[in-house]
């Protein structure tokens, strides 16, 4: 399985995210490296993702790239670690994966980059404003113990991190909902487990 399963990653970038759905398996996998500016721009991994970024995972003969997209494949292509609602429950799984996914990454990227959109623009933007975005994933966060209901999912790693992130760069207010729910969601082996492996492998190419 090592071999049919292969993350492209490094571990200061959104590969974290795809690191710990991959833990969260349990299914084993292979890890590449790549480098900014380097490998990630070769040719080979181009043929992999030609948008030449990480992460991007290779299961057998199917590549998916998109960290939400990663999350959903494989919560779907191992259904027995029950990191999907069933079909039928899927409404609030898939709506706030990709709310995550699009009006807040754009959101909490312009607030990072120091863009802010005009008052008279906000229609033009995905997310309306930031203080919409935040006012709704506070809401989102404390209705369930879960994102998407009363247990663990994918969506809780793609949300979750997104939060942790924001909050540990200041591109999130730190509302207690917040915090409260990225603690939460990072009380699990699979996180633990990621969060080490990518810390070793940050410190290995600090050393090269």
């Amino acid at each position: 399985m090592s071999e049919e399963l292969v993350l492209y990653t490094n571990p200061m970038s959104r590969g974290r995210i795809a690191r710990w759905m991959l833990e969260e398996t349990g299914v084993p996998y292979r890890t590449e490296i790549m480098t900014f500016g380097n490998t990630m721009k070769g040719a080979d991994y181009l043929a992999v993702n030609p948008m030449g970024k990480v992460p991007a995972i290779r299961h057998r003969d199917t590549i998916v790239t998109e960290c939400a997209a990663i999350c959903a494949y494989l919560a779907d292509t191992f259904p027995e670690k029950e990191l999907a609602p069933r079909p039928e429950e899927r409404g609030p799984y898939y709506r706030w994966m990709f709310f995550a996914a699009g009006p807040l990454e754009s959101a909490v990227t312009n607030r990072a980059l120091g863009f802010v959109t005009p008052a008279e623009k906000a229609r033009m933007a995905g997310y309306g404003s930031f203080g919409d975005v935040m006012d709704t994933l506070e809401k989102a966060v404390t209705e369930k113990p879960f994102i998407a209901g009363d247990r663990f999912t994918a969506a809780d790693v793609y949300v979750g991190s997104h939060i942790g992130w924001g909050l540990g760069i200041g591109a999130i207010e730190k509302r207690p909902a917040f915090v409260d729910y990225a603690a939460r969601v990072a009380n699990r082996e699979g996180y633990r487990r990621a969060t080490m492996l990518d810390d070793e492998a940050m410190k290995a190419m600090q050393a090269a």
